[in-house]
C-alpha cells in the first residue's frame, strides 16, 4: 500500500462525501430519534432472550454485551457468574481477556505514530529494526499487521513458544525459513506483533504496553483494562475456563511473555471497549481518514483480496455487503463493527470454545434488518434449535424450511452447524447429533470437514458402514484431511 496517495485520496473522499467514503454513517434525525428508540428496545428484549438461550446452549459461565448505536450504546448486560469457583456473579466492572482482539490496539497504535510522521505502512522492517534476517528486512509494516509477511511463527504447531522461553523461541524463529515470499499467502503469525512491539518501543520512545495505556486507555477513560496473564493478580477478572474431551470444565492457563503482549494479553469490560469503540467513531484516537485507512481490507501482491486490514479481521467487504471489522480472541471474545451501518456489537465470555463471533450477526441484524441476511445465518439457527426443542429432529429438514420462510433469513453456515452437532455429541446424544450434520452435510457436500463430522457422529453411533462412507469423502474432498485418514485405517483394521 503507498499510504501518502490513499490517505490523500481518503482525505480528498471524505471532504467531497463521495459514496461509501465515510467512516460512519450520519446520526438520525429528530424525527426518527422516537421510532429509533422503539426499535431499538425491542430490539434489546430480543437479544436478552437470544443470548440466554446461547448461553445455555453453548455452556457459557459468564459474559457482558454491548450494542452500541450511532455512538451510543443502546443495551448493555452482564450475564452469569465470573468464577463458578467461588460464586462471583460477572457485573458491569468484570474484565475478561480479549486474547488476539489486543491486535486491533496494536494496529491504533500503528496509525497513531503513522499520523506523527514516525512510520509509514509501506516501508520494510528494516527501516526501524536493525540486525534481523536478510529474508526478513524487506517485509513491510502493513504485511506484518495484515498477516502477509510469510515469517516464520514464534509458535509451534500446538500453539506453544518454540523452546527456550520468549528469548530462545524468538533466536529459533530467526534460523528458520520462511513460509512463502511477502504479499504472496495470508498466514497468521505471531512473530508479525512481536515485531511491531519492537518498532512500537523503539518510535514512540516508551514500552508498548506504556504507549498504549497513555494514547489509548487514558485517553478514552479505560481506568479498569490492563495487560495481564494467568498469573497476573488481575482486579475484577473473569476466570478463564474450557470444557476438556470427557466433558469437564477446567480453568485455562494461559501465558503471554510481555514481548508478545502486542498480540494477546489486553483484559477489559464490554463497558471499556464500548468507550474505545466510541472513541475511535469520534476521532479522538485517530484522524478519520488514518481510521478508514485502518480499516481498509489489504490485498495479496497480486491483486486478490486479503483477509485482514491493518491489525483487523475484515469480516466483509464493501457497502453492500455491510462490512465489518473484527477483534477476534481466544475463541471467547469477539467485537465487530460495522462502520457503514454505524452500529458494534462486543461480546466477552469466559469460556475458550464459546465462539462468540457466530453471534454477533444475529445480534446486529435485530437492531439494524438489512444485516440478517449476512453473517452465515445465526438467527435460522436459534430458530431452528427452538423448532427441534419442540418437535424433535425427524423432520429437521422440513423445519429449517420453515424457519427460513418466517424469518426470510439465509440457510445457517457450515461452522455454525457443525459447532451445534458436536455440542451434541459431547452430550452423548447421537442421534440429534446424526441429524444435524446430516443436515450440514446436504447443505454443504463439498465441504470435506461436514463429512468428517458427520463420519464421527456415525461412528460415536457405532454404525462403521456410514463412518467408512463419509471418511472416505472427507478424503476425496480433501486428501489431507490427517483425522479422516487415522480413523478410517481403525476402522478397516476392525
Amino acid at each position: 500500500m503507498n499510504f501518502p496517495r490513499t490517505l490523500c485520496f481518503l482525505l480528498a473522499s471524505l471532504a467531497m462525501g463521495l459514496p461509501g467514503a465515510s467512516v460512519l454513517a450520519a446520526p438520525p434525525a429528530k424525527a426518527d430519534a422516537k421510532a429509533d428508540a422503539k426499535a431499538d428496545r425491542a430490539a434489546s428484549e430480543a437479544v436478552l432472550a437470544f443470548m440466554r438461550a446461547e448461553m445455555q446452549e453453548r455452556r457459557i459461565p459468564g459474559l457482558q454485551i454491548a450494542v452500541i448505536r450511532h455512538q451510543k450504546v443502546v443495551f448493555s448486560r452482564a450475564l452469569g457468574v465470573a468464577n463458578i469457583q467461588h460464586g462471583v456473579p460477572v457485573d458491569d466492572r468484570t474484565v475478561f481477556s480479549i486474547n488476539s482482539g489486543t491486535k486491533s490496539f496494536t494496529g491504533v497504535a500503528i496509525m497513531q505514530l503513522l499520523e506523527q510522521g514516525k512510520i509509514a505502512l509501506d516501508a520494510p522492517v528494516s527501516r526501524y529494526l536493525d540486525a534481523l534476517p536478510a529474508a526478513w528486512q524487506a517485509v513491510t509494516i502493513a504485511q506484518l499487521l495484515n498477516h502477509t509477511s510469510g515469517l516464520p511463527d514464534v509458535l509451534d504447531a500446538e500453539g506453544d513458544l518454540l523452546p527456550g522461553g520468549m528469548d530462545g523461541a524468538w533466536k529459533s524463529a530467526q534460523t528458520l525459513p520462511v513460509q512463502f515470499a511477502p504479499g504472496q499467502r495470508f498466514s497468521y503469525n505471531q512473530t508479525n506483533y512481536v515485531l511491531l512491539g519492537k518498532i512500537i518501543d523503539r518510535l514512540s520512545g516508551e514500552p508498548f504496553l506504556a504507549f498504549v495505556r497513555h494514547r489509548q486507555f487514558d485517553v478514552v477513560g479505560m481506568p479498569d483494562s490492563s495487560f495481564g496473564d494467568s498469573a497476573d493478580v488481575i482486579r475484577n477478572k473473569a476466570n478463564s475456563y474450557r470444557f476438556g474431551r470427557d466433558g469437564t470444565l477446567r480453568n485455562v492457563v494461559e501465558e503471554f511473555p510481555a514481548a508478545m503482549r502486542t498480540g494477546a494479553g489486553i483484559n477489559t469490560s464490554a463497558t471499556e471497549l464500548g468507550k474505545w469503540i466510541v472513541a475511535l467513531q469520534q476521532g479522538r484516537l485517530l484522524q478519520p481518514a488514518s481510521l478508514a485507512a485502518m480499516w481498509t481490507p489489504s490485498s495479496f501482491a497480486d491483486g486478490r483480496p486479503a483477509p485482514w486490514a491493518m491489525g483487523w479481521p475484515a469480516i466483509r467487504r464493501g457497502a453492500q455487503a455491510h462490512r465489518a471489522l473484527a477483534g477476534i480472541g481466544g475463541g471467547r471474545s469477539a467485537f465487530y463493527i460495522y462502520p457503514d451501518d454505524d452500529l458494534a456489537v462486543i461480546i466477552l465470555t469466559n469460556l475458550a470454545g464459546a465462539q462468540p463471533e457466530q453471534l454477533i450477526d444475529t445480534v446486529a441484524g435485530l437492531y439494524a434488518p438489512a444485516l440478517r441476511a449476512t453473517g452465515g445465518g445465526g438467527l435460522a439457527l436459534y430458530r431452528l434449535r427452538e423448532q427441534t426443542g419442540r418437535g424433535g429432529f425427524d423432520d429437521i429438514d422440513g423445519q429449517l424450511r420453515e424457519v427460513i420462510r418466517q424469518y426470510a433469513v439465509p440457510n445457517p453456515s457450515e461452522a455454525s452447524l457443525n459447532g451445534w452437532g458436536y455440542r451434541l455429541l459431547s452430550r452423548k446424544q447421537v442421534k440429534p447429533a446424526i441429524a444435524v450434520l446430516g443436515l450440514a452435510a446436504r447443505l454443504y457436500p463439498d465441504s470435506a470437514n461436514v463429512h468428517d463430522s458427520l463420519a464421527e457422529a456415525y461412528e460415536a453411533d457405532e454404525d462403521p458402514a456410514l463412518a467408512t462412507r463419509h471418511y472416505r469423502r472427507a478424503l476425496e474432498l480433501d486428501p489431507d484431511n490427517r483425522n479422516a485418514a487415522a480413523h478410517l485405517q481403525a476402522l478397516e483394521k476392525k
